[in-house]
């Protein structure tokens, strides 16, 4: 479904009027015009923001700004560093105290107003309206025309919303918040004439536009229209909200209006669209602020909520966005949501035994929700839970439609699973049946493929397979390696070469493919550089993180065992088949190589996707 539509350039207008704290947009902290006292407090700051610690700068620029209270840059910090964790009204005497003094700032005239709203006050915001206190021209002008109907005053309030329709860009926008201040006040004829206008156009540029003007249709008795609109909009596999409002509206029952039914509902819907709408488009510290603002004048917002918390998380302030789906109440019909972001949040924050807690128990509150076992299997398969992870698969296939894209992924993973658990028929019908799904998806050619090799069997069609992978994905580095390994393991070790290389290049300190290279030099009688690479596999393991490592199947104890004697030696140790000595030059020295050693330092390190192959 669409966002609302603005233009890019009234966007990006709107967002650089909100500037963000010193720091946050050049990555790299200096020195500010006039501060001279607790300058470690200030670069500490500016460093806590571009690492969007937003509790740490505010902590350090009060610091700062007690050893120089009337720096107006130190003031704007902190008022936006506040607003960024939510703390308005801890804002506000700051905010207050900037306006008094005359300095312009949008984060201080966007606290005052909010403080405003949140009293009440409209008669004071009309007084505000004008440049002196702007926030910035799309916000000003539906935050007056919500305080003219805060005021008493609908008709004025309406001919605000048509000004700001005319200006370019802003129709869908202004005529939506139009329909909410119609049905607002009861007159849902008003608003379903709006919404009904330009083939319905209106209602659906967002999924909140679409559930509002089903409740709007439900107030008229139009239950019918109401649940094709639904159906019409997001199909028949429902989440738990929409499945929510559809039974309610088959059962007959006149839905209240819930989207906004107050002023101060209206404008802390102006906030939300605004953010909704900056959402991808600009830096999600600025799209954040006006999530923030959304959620404090409506603190039961379950979209406010939901977006700061996947705002905060993507800037990986995982106990923060943790904090925020948790405030989603159990009865709500999008708590799913909020715990499967919570789940998502506290992973990503290494709580992974919390995060399973909470997806146990979600599965066990929603056992038919698809989507719900998925999570559910990921998390377990992270965890190396294999037969945990193969449960939860089997239950999400049960409940996921036959139609529904991501069927082909729950075949791949539970596939994988499999495998780890060495059901190796079980394991090659599910991805056999992902690639019926999904014939050129390069992740399920890559591990069949890789699988198949390694099981010795089809061994034309796996590299066929894999090398339609690498077609696929020529810059992925485990899928590259993949194909050089499987050559490897076919003994054609002079076509394996220069995939290695490859691989190495884009993933320069992964241990296994450093590990890999190593052994098909050895094997081309590159001793030198054999040696060489596996010992940057034992540095770059030393130094991987936990999960990184627990991720792949390199064994270090193997590798210091061919850095002593040799992979020939290790290979008859373990009683496996020696390498095919008939293709192999003589010892060659890295000087007289064809194509020299290989560094694998002057590219970006690709991380790849943790259900990629995993070594040797």
């Amino acid at each position: 479904m669409a966002r609302i539509s603005f233009s890019r350039a009234v966007l990006v207008a709107a967002a650089v009027a909100l500037a963000l704290p010193a720091g946050a947009q050049d990555g790299a902290p200096g020195p500010a015009p006039g501060i001279d006292e607790d300058a470690g407090a200030y670069l500490a700051a500016r460093q806590a923001v571009i690492g969007s610690d937003f509790a740490a700068a505010a902590r350090y620029y009060k610091r700062a700004l007690a050893g120089d209270s009337d720096n107006p840059e130190l003031m704007e910090n902190l008022v936006l560093s506040q607003l960024s964790l939510g703390a308005v009204e801890e804002a506000l005497p700051l905010a207050q105290r900037m306006e008094k003094l005359g300095i312009p700032s949008q984060g201080a005239h966007m606290v005052v107003a909010g403080h405003l709203i949140a009293s009440g006050n409209y008669d004071a915001l009309l007084e505000r309206s004008g440049r002196e206190y702007g926030i910035g021209p799309l916000i000003d002008g539906l935050i007056n025309a919500w305080a003219h109907m805060g005021a008493g005053s609908v008709a004025q309030a309406l001919e605000q919303f048509d000004r700001v329709a005319k200006q370019k860009g802003l129709r869908g926008i202004a005529l939506y918040h139009k329909a909410m201040a119609l049905a607002s006040v009861g007159d849902f004829e008003g608003a379903e004439a709006l919404f009904s206008a330009d083939e319905g156009a209106l209602g659906q540029v967002s999924r909140r536009a679409t559930m509002a003007r089903a409740e709007i249709l439900s107030q008229l008795e139009r239950n019918e229209e109401a649940l094709a609109l639904i159906h019409d909009a997001f199909g028949s596999e429902l989440d738990p909200a929409l499945a929510n409002l559809a039974s309610r509206l088959e059962s007959g029952e006149q839905v209240p209006f819930s989207h906004v039914r107050s002023v101060e509902d209206g404008m802390a819907e102006v906030f939300l669209t605004f953010a909704q709408a900056l959402a991808g488009d600009t830096a999600d510290a600025y799209t954040l602020i006006y999530a923030r603002m959304a959620a404090f004048l409506r603190p039961g917002n379950v979209d406010a909520l939901l977006m700061t918390a996947d705002l905060l998380d993507r800037l990986g302030q995982y106990d923060l966005a943790e904090e925020s789906f948790s405030r989603v109440p159990t009865e709500d019909p999008s708590h799913f949501a909020a715990e499967l972001g919570r789940a998502d949040s506290l992973r990503r924050a290494d709580r992974l035994d919390e995060a399973l807690d909470v997806l146990k128990a979600l599965a066990e509150r929603y056992p038919a929700l698809g989507s719900v076992q998925s999570a559910l299997g990921d998390l377990e398969r992270r965890q190396e839970n294999w037969e945990e992870a193969v449960a939860a698969y089997d239950r999400a296939i049960t409940h996921t439609n036959e139609d529904s894209r991501d069927l082909w992924f729950l075949y791949y993973a539970r596939g994988i699973a499999h495998e780890r658990l060495k059901h190796w028929d079980e394991a090659e019908a599910d991805f056999r049946h992902a690639l019926e799904l999904q014939p050129d998806q390069p992740q399920v050619l890559n591990y069949l493929g890789y699988s198949l090799v390694e099981q010795k069997e089809h061994l034309d069609e796996a590299l066929e397979m894999i090398e339609r992978a690498v077609e696929a994905e020529p810059d992925s580095g485990y899928i590259v390696d993949s194909l050089g390994w499987a050559l490897f393991r076919l003994g054609r070790y002079d076509e394996s070469v220069g995939h290695m290389e490859k691989a190495v290049r884009l993933m320069p300190v992964d241990p296994v493919v450093n590990d890999h290279l190593g052994d098909v030099y050895w094997a081309v009688g590159r001793t030198r550089e054999a040696r060489f690479q596996w010992k940057r596999a034992l540095s770059y393991y030393a130094t991987a993180s936990e999960e990184e490592t627990s991720d792949s199947d390199i064994d270090p104890d193997r590798i210091r065992r061919k850095l002593e004697a040799g992979l020939d030696a290790v290979l008859a140790e373990e009683g496996a088949p020696p390498l095919h000595s008939g293709d192999r030059p003589g010892d060659i020295q890295p000087d007289e190589s064809p194509s020299g050693g290989n560094s694998g330092d002057d590219t970006d390190d690709d991380i790849g996707d943790d259900t990629g192959n995993g070594g040797e």
